[in-house]
């Protein structure tokens, strides 16, 4: 990676440099989650139903997860997809992952923690934290939610 004086740094568009970031990673997230058959909305199910067993009903998810699809993928096609795969079950009208699906997870969680290990390599804790609080700063500054997922 070239490194530039900071006075050049410091005047590049935030807007383009945040959105080349946004189109790489999550574009090597989708990737990694495509070796599975898995998108990102099948990521967040299975994640937020791992984390709290029994408690999601489908329209409670659907709404935790809307503001995050960038794809206008209908959730509820998800939950159906994932019913059918054999990685959720519905009881009393709430999700839990199954035997396959919590091991669906895991090896989708195995092959994301390599990405984001690539991702981060060369930058330091440190240095990631003030990136994160630089991001969110601007977020609020701008009127948005800076509060963490």
């Amino acid at each position: 990676m070239i490194e530039y004086p900071a006075d050049q740094v410091a005047a590049q568009p935030i807007g383009y440099w945040s959105g080349a970031a946004y189109r790489a990673v999550v574009g090597r997230i989708r990737a990694e989650l495509a070796f599975g058959q898995l998108t990102q909305p099948h990521w967040w199910t299975l994640n937020h139903v791992a984390g709290a067993p029994g408690t999601w009903t489908r329209p409670d998810l659907a709404d935790k997860l809307q503001p995050y699809d960038d794809l206008g993928i209908e959730m509820e096609d998800v939950f159906d997809e994932l019913v059918e795969r054999g990685w959720l079950e519905e009881s009393a009208g709430t999700l839990t992952l199954t035997a396959e699906g919590e091991q669906g997870l895991a090896r989708a969680r195995e092959r994301n923690s390599q990405a984001h290990a690539e991702t981060l390599g060369g930058i330091s804790t440190e240095d990631y934290v003030t990136t994160i609080n630089t991001l969110r700063r601007m977020i609020a500054n701008l009127g948005g939610d800076s509060d963490l997922p």
